[in-house]
């Protein structure tokens, strides 16, 4: 089976990670690598978390990280045909997130365009499938604050970024994927 870049879009709960992980299941079985990008700083994030994992097939390998850009993707990786990135949209808010108090419009793209970076070189540099999900940003209301609109547009453009690279896009609707690319 040749490698793919597939982006997965949606709203929340369109139903992306629950496609998401069939996909993967169907394309790596057990060789699967899921990548965590949120993180616990409540009791309901902490209930999320908890949820996501036990719903995942005990196969699989996970690598909890917050940023792509520290992680050993290429160890983690290792003798995985498929690696899911659930989700870009966390990883951007992680970058965006740590830039501190007043991140810029500009550095908040900078940041997230690290990551996409990072994501992209790991993808070509390895011989496994990747699913990324991430959520759909442009159909919603303009954020009523900077930080907001930074964000939304830094996230807007990342995946922009990586449905230009990726071979396949399928955009969930009430849980059914359509094809984009």
């Amino acid at each position: 089976m040749p490698k793919e870049l597939i982006l997965i879009l949606g709203g929340a709960r369109s139903g992306k990670s629950t496609h998401a992980e069939k996909l993967a299941l169907e394309l790596g079985g057990p060789d699967v690598l899921y990548i965590a990008t949120a993180q616990a700083f409540d009791d309901e994030m902490r209930a999320r978390i908890a949820a996501h994992r036990a719903q995942r097939p005990a196969g699989w390998r996970t690598l909890e990280s917050p940023s792509l850009i520290s992680a050993p993707l290429a160890e983690a990786i290792g003798p995985a045909r498929v690696v899911l990135l659930d989700c870009l949209t966390l990883l951007a808010s992680n970058a965006v997130l740590a830039l501190g108090d007043e991140p810029t419009a500009r550095t908040a793209e900078a940041a997230v365009d690290a990551e996409v970076a990072a994501l992209l070189a790991a993808y070509r540099a390895g011989g496994a499938t990747w699913i990324v999900v991430s959520n759909e940003v442009g159909l919603g209301l303009v954020p009523p604050y900077p930080l907001g609109r930074a964000y939304r547009d830094a996230l807007g453009r990342a995946n922009q970024r990586l449905a230009a690279a990726a071979d396949r896009v399928l955009f969930m609707v009430a849980g059914l994927p359509l094809t984009v690319k």
